[in-house]
């Protein structure tokens, strides 16, 4: 299928919202088929409200899992990732909150288990990224932004989720392209990318005697609404990329099925990437 998209400049703020994205996203292919992967389990989602979370979440509930999903502020948008989630038949939990608090993710997790009794999958995926093109432009404040966003969560949210984990769990961390190859743009960002990937291959080799596996997918340049949000000309975005033009989530959630489920039984402390051609060193 066709995957190519005209996108086109837009004010959005950060975080961005979905409902406003021009033009939309594309969240699951229709001809993606579930065939029970997942049946029965549930799935913990942060940053599920739109763009990658979004879409990992529904092709997740047509694979049979019920959702928990979190969110910052963006109602509109969580309310349409329920019923998206809904409609393939799995019922979806949303969670409001700020994830850079430990307490709230002390919560979430809470709340996920008094929903649905257990934690089978935990999918850390929520981001932040401002882009500055000197470091001298990055304040302290949003360096502890970032980091409290894009990192910190993993480690309040395995924590506390660790409680209630059963040999077979699953988790699941989003890293980025900007991880192996860079970003002058997105110093901070990257770091916190980087961070990941070291956090999800030595997380693996603490859980694997547990039977639990952990591993990460390494988006390159993904339509979401964090990338108007960030950006202001979008116009070329994702054309550098061998494939000559970005991805739609829909490309990049399938990798999460395959590390949540199964058929991914012997697969811990890896990364799947997921960037339209760009060769990257492991």
């Amino acid at each position: 299928m066709e995957k190519t998209k005209d996108f086109k400049n837009q004010d959005q703020e950060k975080p961005g919202f979905e409902y406003k994205l021009e033009p939309q996203p594309e969240i699951i292919s229709k001809n993606y088929r579930g065939s029970d992967k997942l049946k029965n389990k549930t799935a913990l989602i942060t940053g599920g409200d739109s763009g990658i979370g979004r879409s990992v979440a529904v092709h997740f509930a047509r694979e049979g899992a019920n959702i928990a999903i979190v969110y910052l502020s963006e109602d509109e948008d969580a309310l349409e990732t329920k019923k998206l989630v809904e409609k393939e038949g799995q019922s979806c939990l949303i969670i409001e909150g700020d994830l850079k608090d430990d307490k709230f993710c002390r919560s979430v997790v809470s709340k996920c288990l008094e929903e649905y009794k257990s934690i089978d999958v935990l999918v850390n995926n929520a981001a932040f990224q401002d882009p500055k093109n000197k470091i001298e432009d990055i304040s302290t404040a949003q360096l502890h932004k970032t980091f409290e966003t894009n990192i910190y969560p993993y480690f309040y949210l395995v924590k506390e989720a660790m409680k209630h984990l059963k040999n077979g769990a699953t988790i699941i961390n989003t890293t980025s392209v900007t991880a192996y190859r860079g970003s002058e743009h997105l110093l901070d960002y990257s770091s916190t990318k980087g961070a990941i990937v070291s956090f999800t291959r030595s997380l693996s080799k603490m859980l694997a005697k547990k039977g639990i596996r952990v591993n990460a997918v390494a988006p390159g340049p993904i339509w979401t609404p964090l990338i108007p949000s960030t950006f202001k000309d979008v116009t070329d975005f994702g054309k550098d990329t061998p494939m000559g033009r970005a991805g739609q989530p829909s490309e990049v959630a399938p990798a999460f099925v395959y590390l949540a489920c199964e058929d991914s039984s012997y697969v811990t402390g890896q990364v799947i990437h997921v960037n339209g051609g760009e060769v990257v060193g492991s």
